[in-house]
């Protein structure tokens, strides 16, 4: 097989027009030519066994182009020591939408994160992320790292199963809220078991993940996909109402709210507490979960999916369900996928879960 530098490994590596005109600058300064010809007119034998990146590193360092500026030229990525926990967290991080969504997953601190990729896009010399205040917006050189970086993770996380030899390849992986995502956990043994020779993973956020670049395999969300490429069940609604502590004391005797901050402050439920109650509320937390604890632990009221409040033996329902909180239920998949065995057994067993817990779910048990 032969390679020609000037126009035969943009085109193997599916570069830009750019791109292709810096590797062909490169090809023209004196240095580089005078090398290549007395390769054969500018052509190089690629070796065997070896992928078309390889190669492409074998001819930039024997063509000496290490000159080349920093640009998005593979040349330049060939010659970076990009370690794989670094590429791990940038997954993370792209996938997620954001360092807050990340600190959960990477078990580390958003600021260590963001000096981390800070390091990443200084390495590659190209900004990898756009920040916005509702989170982190991939650049296009980003989404170039991401595709790459997911085929570096697929590889890795063959190598860990070979070196294991006892898991299955697919992972079946399912996005859901805070609270879907632990109701989905309390109930596992319906939706997998050992003998499925499948494995789930469970990606919680508050954030929407995109299954389109398969971040996920199935979501659980609250409103029908508009997608083309997503396919969407209902499986039931989910309605919301203000609960409690069960004792009369502190923030509850003074019928004050506890509210949410931080990224659980855009939430329909929490949007709707501040507008209606948000001078009363006296008490906040950062997370849905702490502030379960704090209206258990009387500090005051505050609302909560009716699936939560009513499975809550310390908590009590005050009122009747909410209904301009009220919303769907939708499983979605990747069309693509929602054939393939194993994504359709999780969302199958997952709409059933779902549908037979929807007097639950719709507030519709006795209040205790």
């Amino acid at each position: 097989m032969i390679i020609s530098l000037a126009s035969g490994i943009p085109a193997l590596l599916g570069w830009s027009k750019t791109q292709s005109n810096c590797a062909k600058r490169m090809h023209d300064r004196t240095d580089c030519a005078d090398f290549l010809a007395s390769r054969g007119a500018c052509h190089y034998p690629a070796r065997a066994g070896l992928s078309n990146a390889s190669n492409a590193c074998i001819l930039a360092r024997d063509a000496r182009l290490a000159l080349q500026p920093p640009s998005q030229g593979v040349f330049q990525f060939c010659k970076m020591d990009i370690g794989w926990d670094d590429l791990r967290l940038f997954l993370d991080v792209a996938r997620l939408g954001g360092l807050s969504a990340a600190t959960a997953t990477t078990r580390l601190s958003a600021a260590t994160l963001g000096r981390r990729v800070t390091a990443l896009e200084k390495q590659i010399g190209e900004a990898l992320f756009v920040r916005q205040q509702t989170g982190y917006r991939l650049t296009p050189v980003g989404e170039e790292l991401l595709r790459r970086a997911e085929d570096v993770e697929a590889a890795m996380q063959s190598l860990t199963r070979w070196r294991e030899g006892n898991l299955p390849d697919r992972i079946v992986r399912v996005s859901a809220g805070p609270w879907t995502s632990a109701f989905v956990s309390a109930h596992i043994g319906e939706i997998w078991t050992v003998d499925d020779g499948i494995r789930v993973e469970l990606v919680t956020t508050t954030d929407r993940v995109d299954i389109g670049r398969r971040a996920a395999d199935i979501g659980i969300r609250s409103e029908r996909p508009t997608e083309q490429w997503l396919a969407g069940r209902q499986s039931g609604k989910v309605a919301h109402a203000i609960y409690s502590g069960r004792h009369l004391i502190n923030g509850i005797a003074a019928g004050l709210f506890v509210g949410v901050t931080g990224e659980g402050a855009n939430i329909a439920s929490a949007r709707w507490l501040q507008a209606h109650h948000g001078d009363r509320i006296a008490v906040r937390g950062n997370n849905t979960h702490s502030v379960r604890e704090l209206v258990a632990a009387g500090a005051g009221l505050s609302v909560f999916p009716c699936f939560v409040g009513d499975s809550d033996p310390r908590l009590v329902r005050v009122a009747q369900p909410i209904p301009e909180l009220e919303t769907d239920q939708w499983i979605v998949t990747h069309h693509e996928e929602r054939h393939s065995r194993p994504v359709r057994k999780v969302a199958d067993r997952i709409t059933a879960l779902m549908g037979a817990h929807q007097p639950l779910f719709r507030g519709k048990m006795p209040i205790r």
